[in-house]
């Protein structure tokens, strides 16, 4: 018989692989999802692939079509704007509520985040890492659960357009010096400032990323 846990195991590792591929632009939007290639690709039966699938669905990183087929979701600019608009707010509630709960260690915490993402601003991958890093830290200390979740499934969607903005060392200077300014407002517990900060330097990505698109489209190749 086989056994559940082993086979909810292989889906979650499917699930993740599949995401991270979506995520990174690895698969391309628009491309099509063929079962019978993509399990023989990933050395797994179609069972956990399937599963994999239909989370993927129901977060909206995948989309099931009328005619059964399954598609990577093309990039567009209306959803790029929405999303960065509803991530803008959450960013600011959730700097607002950390300015109450930050401990000396969460302080710690984010401004050692801050000093990583200060040595490697040069390095685009490592840049984005430290500033993904420091963004969760926030959440986790304002230590709203709704917020949270709803931050992390933004995050996931927001994570494909990074490829438009996060090459460009300007942008990364530019997130640097508002990231230290976040931290150093949290620290002071001034919780007008440390949303506003949050609010503009997430309004800020959103028009970066449309401007580079509007400049040489949704072309990814």
């Amino acid at each position: 018989m086989t056994d559940p846990q082993a086979r909810n195991t292989g889906a979650h590792l499917v699930y993740s692989e599949l995401k991270r591929r979506i995520l990174s632009l690895e698969l391309k939007p628009g491309e099509r999802i063929y079962e019978p290639a993509m399990a023989n690709e990933l050395q797994v039966s179609r069972t956990p692939l399937r599963e994999a699938i239909r989370r993927l669905i129901s977060e909206s990183l995948l989309e099931q079509q009328p005619t059964g087929g399954v598609l990577v979701p093309v990039l567009d600019e209306r959803a790029i704007s929405e999303l960065y608009d509803v991530r803008a707010a959450l960013e600011s509630l959730m700097a607002r509520e950390a300015c109450a709960n930050a401990t000396a260690e969460d302080l710690e915490e984010l401004r050692g985040i801050v000093a990583r993402n200060a040595a490697l601003v040069d390095f685009a991958d490592e840049a984005m890492k430290y500033g993904v890093a420091l963004h969760a830290a926030i959440a986790r200390i304002a230590g709203n659960s709704w917020a949270q979740r709803f931050h992390g499934q933004i995050s996931s969607h927001v994570e494909r357009y990074r490829y438009f903005t996060n090459n460009a060392p300007e942008r990364r200077d530019e997130a640097l010096a508002n990231h230290r300014l976040l931290v150093d407002a949290i620290a002071s517990k001034d919780a007008e400032k440390a949303a506003r900060i949050a609010f503009d330097h997430v309004i800020g990505a959103r028009d970066e990323t449309l401007r580079v698109i509007s400049q040489q489209g949704l072309d990814i190749s």
